[in-house]
């Protein structure tokens, strides 16, 4: 059978990121903002699909970020909503988000499995510790002290249970199972891919013993090189290669102008200022996704893309910054818009050619 989508030949890969919630990455007021609703949805995965865009990543979200909007209170459950995007889609990747201490790991294994079985091996997992309190109290869970430790034994019980015909039994830290089994086990057997969010020296030496790819941020391309080198010594001090990715929040349009005027409206004209405060607050205190310049300094970010990195331009303007990343080292990096039904074709039509031509995309 064909590789997993993430395993393709294009040099530099794309996703789609965070369209399983209202809103998706933004922050914003306007009348055209990302709601979530499924039809929107089926039409932004087949878009990407047609394009030979690699894969579909959600985030998990439990609660809004209050505001005027309440951004992210509406949003699927992330292994129902690749399951069912499995039977619209021919070829794109389908990631599941989980937040490791809400979900129990003989669970977790079959229903990724499940999601694997139904897309013809084209399922994923992104691994996220977690770090919204808040939403930690809805299932009454406190934060563990050691929460990538938990998150290692997690994966380990999950692997065991694809790759063992036998029941067993696991006492760990974290987990007792008894007589543990599961099937239907993924298609090609074994894992899928795994992809971990982590910023953090934490979170890379997680990345480094237990993900195919790290999800990281940056404040610039240039400053993105250190922390590939800094994942490719931890993961190389395991015997393993991990590839790194970053994810960005686009505005693609005809003119520059036009898509700086589009940016500012909606990120800081039209920003709901009280969810951004909430977010800003959140992460800051209770998760390591960004270096502390990034909070202090890029508020418009967090309105734009949940401090992702901005690609706001022409498709050439788009297409050289992706070029600068994938010569930094990147090994490909996840897209969000205001709208993703409405602005994916054009992106797709403008910047992806470009890429093709730069040699980073068959």
């Amino acid at each position: 059978m064909t590789p997993h989508p993430m395993h393709g030949p294009n040099r530099f890969k794309l996703g789609v990121f965070a369209a399983n919630a209202d809103g998706g990455l933004t922050v914003t007021k306007v009348p055209e903002r990302w709601t979530a609703a499924w039809p929107e949805v089926v039409q932004a995965a087949r878009i990407a699909d047609r394009a030979g865009i690699e894969f579909f990543l959600p985030i998990a979200r439990w609660k809004g970020f209050g505001g005027e909007m309440n951004s992210r209170q509406h949003s699927y459950e992330t292994f129902t909503f690749a399951a069912a995007l499995a039977g619209v889609t021919e070829r794109i990747g389908l990631f599941s988000t989980v937040h490791v201490p809400m979900v129990h790991p003989l669970f977790a294994a079959k229903a990724w499995a499940t999601v694997d079985q139904a897309s013809n091996g084209r399922a994923g997992l992104n691994i996220v510790a977690g770090w919204n309190p808040d939403e930690f109290a809805m299932f009454g869970l406190d934060r563990v002290d050691a929460p990538y430790d938990q998150a290692g034994e997690w994966i380990d019980v999950i692997s065991r249970l694809y790759t063992e015909s036998n029941p067993f039994d696991h006492a760990g830290k974290y987990y007792t199972l008894t007589g543990a089994a599961t099937l239907p086990k993924p298609v090609r057997g074994g894992r899928p891919p795994v992809l971990n969010a982590a910023f953090s020296p934490p979170g890379r030496d997680f990345a480094a013993r237990h993900a195919d790819f790290l999800f990281t941020t940056f404040k610039n391309i240039e400053a993105g090189r250190a922390t590939i080198a800094d994942v490719a010594q931890r993961a190389a001090g395991t015997g393993r290669k991990v590839g790194v990715y970053t994810t960005t929040h686009v505005v693609c349009r005809p003119s520059r102008a036009e898509a700086e005027d589009y940016y500012h409206h909606y990120a800081v004209t039209m920003a709901d200022d009280a969810a951004i405060d909430y977010v800003m607050a959140k992460q800051s205190a209770n998760a390591s996704n960004h270096d502390p310049e990034t909070y202090r300094l890029h508020r418009k970010w967090f309105a734009g893309g949940a401090g992702t990195y901005p690609l706001i331009g022409t498709p050439a303007d788009i297409a050289d910054q992706m070029v600068e990343m994938a010569d930094a080292g990147f090994a490909g990096t996840t897209v969000s818009f205001v709208n993703f039904a409405q602005e994916l074709p054009f992106f797709c039509d403008g910047v992806l050619p470009l890429l093709q031509k730069a040699g980073l995309r068959e």
